[in-house]
Parts: structure tokens; C-alpha cells; sequence
């Protein structure tokens, strides 16, 4: 007979402490494998006719920061004047879009209108990229140190505080 009684009481106690643990983690920092790991190879076409390849081979030997976007992601129109002030502060530091199914010419107005960070911008039309990097959604931002491994993976738009606790310290002397 006791046992019919605490074994309900022992149950919500344990799924009253889950909850109050999940209510303490944050949603914006996703786990990805990727981070310590080579940053996948990459080829991609570039988004504006003529500009520079998008190969993310050729990245080794620079601090690279990484927006995965879209035209038609409210959040990455958000975020994208953050974006294009960090260019701004790190001229050292090569910046590259992962422009995310999208179609290619409103992707083109959106950066010719918002400003455009990117040394190249790659167009990834059907998401395998984005699958390659395990993306879970637009925006996102990937910092790649200069031996080409994954430091670290933002999901969603940048924040003031983002930028000041996570990306700006590994961007550190790349200036």
C-alpha cells in the first residue's frame, strides 16, 4: 500500500527536477559536433556571377567566420547589421556567407541593400551544404580557427552578447 503512494510522489519529484534542469539550459547553444573538428570541404558556387569561389579547403591558415543565411529569414535581417560591424572591427578575418536555399537573385538585392561582409558567399540551393554543417535552421554563425577546425557554432541571430562572450575572444588578435 505505501508503495502506491510514493512511487507516484518519487515520479513527479524526478520530472519536477528534469524540468527545472531543462528551464536552466540555454537554446541558443545546441551541441555540434563539429566544434574541435575540421570544418567540412565545401565547394560551392558562388552567389554573385564572377565572384570569388566558395571552397572551404582554401580557408586553413585564417580565422573565418561563417553566416549561414537566407533573404526570405527575418532573424538573419536581424542580425545582419551585427554582422557587418564585426567585419568592420576584423579586417583580418575572412568572412563567408552560406547563402541557404534561396533564390540567387533576391539573395544578390538583399546584400546589395543590407551591405555585403563577405569575401565570398556560397550558394547553397538544395541545403546540402547546410546538412554538411549540420545547420539546424537560418541564421546561424560558425567561427573557423586559422587551422580550419570548427571553434564555434551560434544558432539563431547574433546578439550583443553573443558577440561579446563567444565570437569577439576567438577573433581575439585577428584584426
Amino acid at each position: 500500500m505505501k508503495a502506491r503512494v510514493w512511487l507516484p510522489l518519487l515520479a513527479f519529484v524526478a520530472l519536477a527536477l528534469l524540468l527545472a534542469r531543462g528551464l536552466q539550459l540555454n537554446p541558443r547553444e545546441l551541441p555540434s559536433p563539429l566544434v574541435g573538428r575540421p570544418v567540412p570541404a565545401l565547394q560551392l558556387s558562388a552567389l554573385h556571377p564572377g565572384g570569388a569561389p566558395f571552397d572551404t579547403r582554401a580557408w586553413p591558415g585564417r580565422v573565418t567566420v561563417l553566416s549561414v543565411w537566407a533573404s526570405w529569414c527575418a532573424p538573419c535581417q536581424e542580425e545582419h547589421p551585427r554582422l557587418v560591424a564585426l567585419a568592420r572591427r576584423h579586417p583580418g578575418v575572412r568572412f563567408a556567407g552560406l547563402n541557404y536555399k534561396d533564390e540567387a537573385g533576391a539573395a544578390r538585392r538583399w546584400l546589395q541593400q543590407l551591405g555585403d561582409p563577405f569575401a565570398e558567399v556560397g550558394a547553397d540551393t538544395d541545403g546540402r551544404a547546410g546538412i554538411e554543417l549540420g545547420v539546424y535552421g537560418v541564421p546561424e554563425t560558425f567561427v573557423i580557427d586559422a587551422a580550419g577546425r570548427v571553434a564555434y557554432k551560434h544558432v539563431g541571430p547574433l546578439t550583443d552578447d553573443a558577440l561579446a562572450r563567444h565570437i569577439e575572444p576567438l577573433l581575439g588578435g585577428a584584426r
